[in-house]
């Protein structure tokens, strides 16, 4: 017996689960596709810069947001602003009404990091806090949010978060559907 579903329609979903889209909405919004400008500070002073891209979409029976983000955008071109600095990556973001929060889970096979985060909303910004496969406590944050745009951090503590240093910004903008 052959199955005549495709692996991307078991994954993909038409929209929230109705029961949960309430609470879906702090990272529903982002469904869609967007572009961003990035810039990231290294440690010594550097500062490298590129386009990426980014798309949101719902999954897993709509209880789910999984997003897709690629650094140089694929259409950029050679970016050697950005060195050695690229990602192809996928977040996997999965809302727990029992902590009413959500678990995010970061997988980066291109570079081989991975993340673990819990986010919640905090005023009008998204937090999500936890540690990479270093050990290293991360805090990443969407802020600035509109309808077409937002502006997402990546910050890292190597004092368990009694302080923060900024490695990555990134300003997004929604694509255009057309």
């Amino acid at each position: 017996m052959t199955n005549s579903f495709s692996f991307s329609q078991a994954l993909h979903s038409d929209g929230p689960n109705p029961d949960l889209a309430e609470k879906l909405d702090l990272y529903g919004r982002f469904v869609g596709a967007w572009t961003f400008d990035a810039t990231r500070h290294l440690e010594d002073g550097t500062v490298l810069t590129g386009r990426g891209e980014v798309h949101f979409g719902w999954v897993l029976e709509g209880k789910a947001i999984q997003d897709v983000w690629i650094l140089p955008a694929r259409d950029a071109g050679p970016s050697p602003s950005l060195g050695k600095w690229t990602f192809y990556g996928t977040t996997l973001r999965a809302y727990d009404p029992g902590t009413d929060a959500w678990h995010i889970f970061w997988s980066d096979p291109r570079n081989q990091y991975y993340s673990r985060q819990l986010g919640r909303a905090e005023g009008d910004t998204i937090v999500q806090v936890g540690a990479d496969g270093t050990g290293s406590s991360v805090r990443w944050s969407f802020s600035r949010i509109t309808k077409d745009s937002f502006r997402w951090l990546g910050e890292r503590s190597h004092d368990n978060g009694a302080t923060w240093r900024l490695e990555v910004e990134f300003l997004a903008r929604r694509v255009a559907q057309g």
